[in-house]
């Protein structure tokens, strides 16, 4: 078991309103799988990959990632984690327009003052299939293609857990399954991956199914699938 979560909480502020954006959430994912978490807008979901990526902790509740129990380490801890164990892939891609995709691959492994930054960031790409394109910029690729060099910018340092947040939004249907049969690949390669989608076709080519609903979990798969 990679992750477990007992009896999240977590309660925002707004305007002097207090928001429950999780109540009471448990499941636990397993090391190797390709779980979907799903959820409307206003479900929780983004609030719930905040915490599975250290970019938050929770109010209430434990979470053990890899044994270690996370719930109430400090911003500086959490970092230290999330840099270790956690690449993330997001909706928007979030590349530097400026650095050509093998700079922007190296990023992680620069700060993290790696000797080897170039040669492992060039394989990062080989492995999403982009060792032609290590040196275009973002505005020289299509939006597969910049999702890809996201993907080899998170898979770069090695991590335990790739979090990707809804990776095919900005994408066509035909791009999004080609960037999710890419996950599903590294996946059988034994990385964990965590989707978070409100899209049941992304879903469906995931493994088990976390469905989140105002704050909790309201359809939860305990068996592996597909």
């Amino acid at each position: 078991m990679i992750i477990h979560m007992e009896n999240i909480e977590k309660t925002y502020k707004m305007g002097g309103v207090e928001i429950r954006a999780l109540d009471g959430v448990s499941f636990d994912i397993d090391d190797g799988e390709m779980p979907a978490i799903m959820g409307p807008s206003g479900s929780g979901k983004s609030t719930l990959m905040h915490i599975i990526g250290c970019l938050d902790h929770p109010d209430a509740g434990q979470y053990i990632l890899a044994g270690e129990d996370v719930s109430r380490l400090s911003p500086n801890q959490l970092a230290e984690i999330r840099n270790r164990r956690i690449g993330f892939v997001f909706q928007t891609f979030n590349l530097l327009a400026r650095m050509n995709a093998l700079e922007n691959v190296e990023l992680p492994l620069l700060y993290a003052g790696n000797n080897h930054a170039k040669a492992q960031a060039e394989e990062a790409l080989k492995i999403v299939g982009l060792a032609d394109r290590m040196t275009h910029e973002p505005n020289q690729l299509s939006g597969g293609q910049r999702q890809r060099v996201a993907i080899a910018r998170a898979i770069v340092t090695n991590p335990t857990i790739i979090l990707a947040d809804e990776p095919t939004g900005n994408l066509d249907t035909k791009t999004g399954d080609e960037i999710l049969a890419l996950f599903r690949e590294l996946n059988q390669q034994g990385r964990t991956v965590i989707v978070v989608t409100h899209e049941s076709d992304v879903a469906r080519q995931c493994g088990r199914q976390i469905h989140l609903r105002d704050g909790r979990i309201v359809h939860y798969d305990k068996k592996v699938g597909v």
